[in-house]
C-alpha cells in the first residue's frame, strides 16, 4: 500500500524545501467537504483548498461541465481563436460586480497574475507610478504581488530588491490597538511627507484581510478610501481573492460596505478548484489598456471557464450566500460561547464575515501576546483527529476556518467536536512543552 511516508520521502527528493508544506498528507479523493488519503484516512474539510472549493470538492454541476468541455476542446489560447464560455464568464462578472458604471473584464490563471495586472492597468490608466498597500496584506508570491504584500517572512525574505514606489501604510486592527483614525492619519501624513497623490496610481486593500489573520476592515474605512480616492483621483484596488464567490455572506466583501471599486481582482472560489482568475474594472479604464498590454497562453482556459459557469449557477441556484451567512453565524456561536466560558482564556478574539471566520489565541488576553505555538499544535493534532485546518497572521497566531459553503451541517458540527477536542490536546502539549 502507498503511505503518505513513501510520498514524503519522494517529494524531499524531487521538490525544493522553500515549497512549504503544512502537513505530510497526500490526498487520493475528495467530495464536498470530505477527503481521503493514499491510507485510506477520511478528513473533514475546513480548509477548501485556501477559499477556493466554496462550492464543495468536485460538486457535480462542475463535474459535468468540465466533462462536457473536454469532449469539445481543452486550450487554443483566447488571444489566438476564441471561445464563447470565455466571453460568458466576463459577461457575467460584469454583471455581478458592484459599481452602477460599465464595466470590462479579463481572465487570468492566478489570484497573483490578477494583482500585477491591476497594478499595470492602473499605471496605464493614470500616468501615475506609485502604489499604497497595507501592513499585514498578503496578495501573491510574484515580483509587483509579492511587493505589495504586507508580511516579510515568509514572502519577501531574500528576494530583494523589490519593485519602487510601493508603500505601506498600517490596516486598522483595533484588537492591536491600531484604530481606524490610525491608519487615516497615517495616509494623511504619507501623502503631506513621503508622495504627492497626484503621484498614485492606486491603493491596494482587502476588504478581510486573508493571510494576514482574516481582520475586516470596516466599513467606514473602506468607504473613506473611496472618497480619499476619488478627491484624488486615485484608483480603489479591491484583493476579493480570498473574498470573493459568497465566501462572506455576500457575493463580494466590498458589499458589505456599500462601495464599489474601480478594479478588483478575483481568483480562488471562481473556479470551483480550477485554475482561472480575473481583472475587472470600469471601462473607462479597462480600455486605456494598450493592445496586447495584457494577455496570457493559459489564461481563461475552457476547462476553467466552464467550470467557472457552473460556479456562479452553484451559488445563485443553491443560495450559497444565504448559507454562508449560517454557517458563520453557527461557527461564530459555538466559537464565541468557548471564548466566553472559563476553560479556553487563550481564545483572544472570534471574528469573521460570513463563512469566513477566525480565532485568534493568545497566551494572555490582557497582553494579547500572540501564541502561534499553540496554533501549529492545534492544526497538526487536528489533522491527526481527521480535520484539516489552517492557520494565518501575521505572527502565526489565528486558526481560520474556510468549510465549503455546501458542507452538511453533520460534518459542520463533527468538525467543531474534532476542533474543540485538538485545542484541549494542543494546549496539554504545549503546556508539557512538547
Amino acid at each position: 500500500m502507498s503511505t503518505n511516508a513513501a510520498f514524503t520521502a519522494r517529494r524531499a527528493a524531487a521538490i525544493p524545501a522553500g515549497l512549504s508544506k503544512h502537513l505530510d498528507v497526500y490526498i487520493e479523493k475528495a467530495e464536498n467537504a470530505e477527503l481521503w488519503d493514499v491510507e485510506g484516512k477520511r478528513y473533514i474539510d475546513f480548509a477548501a483548498g485556501i477559499a477556493v472549493n466554496n462550492t464543495g470538492h468536485r460538486h457535480p454541476k462542475v463535474v459535468e461541465r468540465v466533462r462536457n468541455q473536454l469532449d469539445k476542446v481543452t486550450h487554443t489560447s483566447f488571444q489566438t481563436t476564441p471561445y464563447i464560455d470565455y466571453v460568458t464568464v466576463c459577461e457575467k462578472l460584469n454583471e455581478l460586480l458592484p459599481g452602477d458604471f460599465p464595466k470590462k473584464t479579463f481572465l487570468v490563471s492566478t489570484g497573483a497574475e490578477a494583482v500585477e495586472n491591476a497594478a499595470k492597468i492602473a499605471r496605464a490608466a493614470t500616468g501615475r507610478s506609485a502604489f499604497v498597500a497595507f501592513s499585514g496584506a498578503f496578495h501573491g508570491r510574484t515580483l509587483m504581488a509579492m511587493t505589495l504584500t504586507g508580511k516579510t517572512n515568509p514572502y519577501k525574505a531574500g528576494f530583494g530588491p523589490l519593485v519602487p514606489d510601493v508603500f505601506h501604510l498600517p490596516f486598522p486592527i483595533p484588537y492591536h490597538g491600531i484604530s481606524e483614525q490610525e491608519s487615516l492619519t497615517a495616509l494623511d501624513r504619507f501623502f503631506r511627507s513621503e508622495v504627492d497623490p497626484t503621484r498614485v496610481a492606486g491603493i491596494f486593500v482587502e476588504p478581510v484581510q486573508g493571510e494576514g489573520g482574516f481582520y475586516p476592515a470596516p466599513v467606514t474605512f473602506l468607504r473613506t478610501l473611496r472618497d480619499i480616492c476619488d478627491r484624488h483621483g486615485i484608483l480603489l484596488i479591491a484583493d476579493e481573492i480570498q473574498t470573493g464567490f459568497a465566501r462572506t455572506g455576500k457575493m463580494f466583501a466590498m458589499e458589505h460596505a456599500g462601495v464599489a471599486a474601480d478594479i478588483v481582482v478575483m481568483a480562488k472560489g471562481l473556479g470551483g478548484g480550477f485554475p482561472i482568475a480575473a481583472v475587472t474594472g470600469r471601462a473607462d479604464i479597462m480600455d486605456k489598456i494598450p493592445m496586447g498590454g495584457v494577455g496570457s497562453t493559459f489564461a481563461g482556459n475552457p476547462l476553467s471557464c466552464a467550470a467557472s459557469i457552473a460556479v456562479l449557477e452553484i451559488i445563485e441556484d443553491e443560495k450559497l450566500i444565504d448559507r454562508a451567512n449560517e454557517v458563520g453565524r453557527r461557527l461564530k456561536a459555538v466559537f464565541e460561547g468557548w471564548q466566553e466560558g472559563n476553560e479556553f482564556s487563550c481564545i483572544g478574539e472570534v471574528r469573521g464575515l460570513g463563512a469566513m471566520v477566525a480565532i485568534e489565541f493568545v497566551r494572555d488576553r490582557e497582553t494579547r501576546q500572540p501564541w502561534p505555538e499553540l496554533v501549529k499544535a492545534i492544526t497538526h493534532t487536528a489533522a491527526e483527529k481527521g480535520l484539516l485546518l489552517l492557520s494565518c497572521g501575521v505572527h502565526g497566531n489565528v486558526v481560520r476556518v474556510l468549510t465549503p459553503l455546501t458542507i452538511p451541517f453533520d460534518h459542520l458540527d463533527e468538525g467543531i467536536a474534532i476542533l474543540k477536542d485538538s485545542l484541549r490536546a494542543a494546549l496539554e502539549k504545549v503546556e508539557r512543552g512538547q
